[in-house]
């Protein structure tokens, strides 16, 4: 008994170590869910902090109380998808953020809430095809290599003339 005891008096040693750490840092993590409040006291944002710093999920809301934006922070910077919604809540554009910077397709919206253009995005930067539409068909494309235009064309049949749909991608 008593060598088997010394034998796993150590794993337990750190076991009890590890678990306290654990609670340690786990109270000191200072992780709420905080609402700001425009002047007039509507909801404007709401959402969580870590140690002072926007994280995980936040909404944010116009004057009016609708939704204005909503999606992820990770240590204060937009990751993930993100939405946006204009005042009668019609979703006005939604793309990926990767460091704060816009990344990948990113949809734009009119104001009936159909597909009015879309962008390749890099870093915040048009870095690619942006496809404009009307009635759900494209009528124009354009090129571009960060944030500048390379290329321009003025119907969907003069862009597949010298592009593949695959490089769409």
């Amino acid at each position: 008994m008593v060598t088997h005891l010394k034998t796993y008096m150590p794993i337990v040693i750190l076991l009890a170590v590890c678990s306290l750490l654990t609670i340690a840092f786990t109270k000191g993590e200072d992780k709420r869910y905080e609402r700001t409040y425009y002047e007039d006291g509507t909801l404007a944002s709401e959402g969580w902090k870590r140690y002072n710093v926007k994280t995980d999920y936040w909404i944010f809301y116009h004057p009016n109380g609708k939704i204005s934006m909503k999606g992820y922070y990770a240590y204060g910077k937009k990751e993930q998808y993100w939405y946006y919604y204009d005042e009668h809540r019609v979703r006005s554009k939604e793309g990926r953020y990767h460091n704060d910077q816009q990344e990948g397709w990113w949809l734009y919206y009119d104001k009936k809430g159909r597909v009015a253009h879309k962008c390749q995005l890099s870093q915040g930067l048009k870095n690619g095809y942006c496809l404009k539409y009307e009635d759900a068909q494209m009528i124009s494309a354009e090129q571009y290599n960060k944030g500048n235009k390379i290329r321009e064309w003025q119907s969907f049949d003069a862009f597949t003339d010298t592009n593949s749909l695959s490089d769409l991608k």
